[in-house]
């Protein structure tokens, strides 16, 4: 779980905000907050960002995005890094970016932070919070790892130490280098942490081909209860030959896919998408397909890119909210403008039952940014799961939570403050007067 966030420096964000996930002392829905029982405090299963268009609400995923990637997947030797710093304020342009995490990882605080510049590093920090102390695993600054006196003496940190390049987190270069003792903090950006993006493909959706998958039934249940007109999902098996991908693609995978191993693979732009499993040395293909109910109780089969944008973007949405909904998971998502092509009755529906589905001990969480102010809703989400981003008019972009305004109590409406501007986030918009069709003459906007 993210216990906290912060960033500066970072595209609109100049300033450093702080973005914690520590329940505030309201009790409303307390019973589906997750208690940390040795560090006697409580993280929110969910956060909502709302705000107007660049408010900062995507650059606050970007964020969370880039931190993953430098994380998980590095830097090539001599690339630079592909940071983003503020660029409407000269003081700040050439000043290194900075990212800090407090995360929850099997019940172990950790907090994690770097500065970097396009070419360099130049502080790493990782420490082990207790609910008695804190550890300085590595700080990393002046070329110099300052280990933890558990630490120093081992040789083969020095080494990994020693190997890492200036363009390079230490973490993910240890663990390049075998070495365990961060790995519970590498394994979190990359297993823990999924981020969806308004035009991304959410990757898993083999789950809807494979009838012994555990979420199976589960989702092909679900489907026809959120009015899309899919009856349900399945797989059609068509020969490999037939994907619609280049020649060279195809020899690529004849020569990559060993014997069960399976692949996904997704079609642009039409946007079909396959999965291609090696079986007993052949390579089998099979399509994700939808089925709807015809009035005579048969079923017709119809192509994914033929169903609407808002049931494609619940058929890549559904198995991430089930898998925040199973109690073993302790996944964190972060959606970026979750009510895409969605109805809102649809998004609450989808976070209703995410939501019912959190109790003091579990471990997943929500973070999502919308535009969708009826999900400002006080019976829905607690003041301190709501935020507001909004720009200045320096260009600079903040966070403020609706816990943090004294006004805002539990019986208000918060929406309809909201839309009056009383608590931020709302676009300035300039233009004077009605927008009138230049083609109509005082006459014709008079007649019927």
């Amino acid at each position: 779980m993210i216990v906290s966030f912060s960033l500066e420096n970072w595209m609109s964000f100049r300033n450093r905000v702080t973005f914690p996930m520590v329940a505030s002392r309201e009790r409303q829905h307390g019973d589906r907050v997750p208690k940390l029982g040795k560090y006697q405090t409580r993280v929110l299963p969910v956060a909502a960002i709302y705000g107007g268009n660049a408010s900062g609400k995507t650059n606050f995923f970007k964020a969370l995005s880039f931190a993953k990637a430098l994380v998980v997947k590095g830097t090539q030797p001599d690339s630079l890094i592909p940071v983003e710093p503020f660029r409407l304020d000269a003081k700040v342009a050439d000043q290194p970016s900075r990212f800090g995490f407090e995360l929850l990882i099997d019940e172990i605080i950790y907090e994690f932070s770097f500065a970097v510049t396009r070419k360099a590093v130049l502080e790493e920090k990782l420490v082990a919070i207790t609910s008695t102390s804190e550890k300085v695993l590595y700080h990393r600054r002046d070329g110099k790892p300052n280990f933890d006196d558990s630490l120093a003496k081992d040789q083969f940190l020095q080494f990994a130490f020693k190997g890492t390049r200036d363009n390079q987190l230490f973490l993910t270069n240890s663990v390049s280098q075998k070495v365990d003792n961060f790995r519970p903090v590498y394994d979190w950006f990359k297993d823990t942490l999924e981020l969806v993006a308004p035009d991304s493909r959410f990757e898993p959706f083999e789950q809807f081909l494979d009838e012994g998958h555990p979420l199976y039934s589960t989702m092909n249940e679900m489907l026809p209860q959120l009015d899309t007109g899919i009856a349900h999902l399945g797989g059609e098996e068509i020969p490999f030959e037939n994907i619609p991908l280049p020649e060279s693609l195809k020899t690529k995978l004849q020569e990559d896919v060993k014997e069960g191993m399976t692949v996904r693979l997704l079609t642009e732009p039409i946007n079909e998408r396959f999965v291609v499993t090696r079986k007993g040395g052949e390579l089998i293909a099979k399509k994700l397909v939808t089925y709807h109910q015809k009035a005579d109780g048969t079923e017709a089969k119809f192509e994914i890119r033929q169903e609407s944008d808002g049931s494609q973007r619940v058929i890549d949405l559904l198995p991430a909210f089930l898998e925040l909904s199973a109690q073993v998971s302790k996944k964190v998502y972060v959606i970026d403008e979750v009510d895409r092509s969605l109805h809102t009755l649809l998004t609450r529906r989808l976070l209703e039952a995410y939501l019912a589905n959190c109790s003091t001990e579990t471990r997943t969480q929500l973070l999502l940014t919308t535009h969708d102010v009826l999900l400002m809703d006080q019976q829905l989400l607690r003041r301190d799961e709501m935020w507001v981003a909004e720009r200045d008019a320096t260009g600079a972009s903040n966070l403020l939570s609706f816990s943090e305004y004294k006004d805002v109590r539990s019986d208000k409406d918060i929406r309809k403050s909201h839309l009056q501007g009383r608590l931020g986030g709302i676009p300035r918009i300039l233009l004077g007067g009605a927008l009138t069709n230049p083609c109509l003459t005082e006459e014709s906007e008079g007649d019927d």
